[in-house]
């Protein structure tokens, strides 16, 4: 049921013209990853790399964010990675607020198909989608939580390329990302927490 619900949304992702962003892709970027994810990776939008293969964080952020995965005791074939928006904006650009808009159904509809412990918010366009009055600095590295469900925001892996002193950050929020799961394995439900 859930392959089923995720194979929709790729299909829907591919051929959609929500947006003016898909006059410029190669290849529609819907997500990859296990379907029964304890941990659902949201990003901004595909690159380049992603563009050309139509899969995400293939490029050089994909690689950061692998290992910065390995240090949270987790590996990408058991995570689910998606994007704010599905096509990549000209030039790696900021997507816009219409083209995160026309994109979100598909990401919540990912989301609530999943059901994920935790929703893995990376960089500061993915917390403004479902955080729009939090900052990362502030916000970074805690559990929140909207509807039930819970996001844990963090910088964005290729934001190290640029700012090499982020890198000690990421390494410790992705440690208590894996504290965060080891406290929900074996829940039946979603624990209620308070925004942190």
């Amino acid at each position: 049921m859930t392959e089923e619900a995720l194979a929709r949304v790729a299909a829907e992702v591919k051929t959609c013209e929500r947006c003016p962003l898909h006059l410029g892709r190669k290849k529609a970027v819907p997500g990859e990853g296990n379907s029964q994810a304890s941990v659902v990776v949201v990003g901004e939008g595909p690159g380049a790399n992603e563009d050309e293969q139509g899969r995400p964080f293939v490029g050089s952020a994909g690689k950061i964010l692998d290992a910065l995965l390995a240090e949270g005791g987790l590996e990408r074939r058991e995570v689910f990675i998606t994007n704010a928006v599905k096509c990549r904006p000209p030039g790696n650009r900021r997507p816009r607020k219409g083209e995160l808009d026309a994109c979100y159904p598909y990401l919540r509809r990912q989301i609530d198909a999943i059901a994920p412990s935790v929703v893995l918010l990376l960089g500061d366009t993915a917390l403004k989608e479902f955080f729009p009055n939090r900052s990362l600095g502030e916000m970074h590295g805690t559990v929140m939580v909207r509807d039930g469900v819970r996001y844990f925001p963090t910088y964005h892996p290729a934001s190290v390329i640029y700012n090499r002193s982020l890198s000690g950050t990421l390494d410790e929020d992705f440690r208590k990302l894996c504290g965060v799961l080891a406290r929900s394995s074996g829940l039946t439900q979603r624990p209620r927490l308070d925004v942190k």
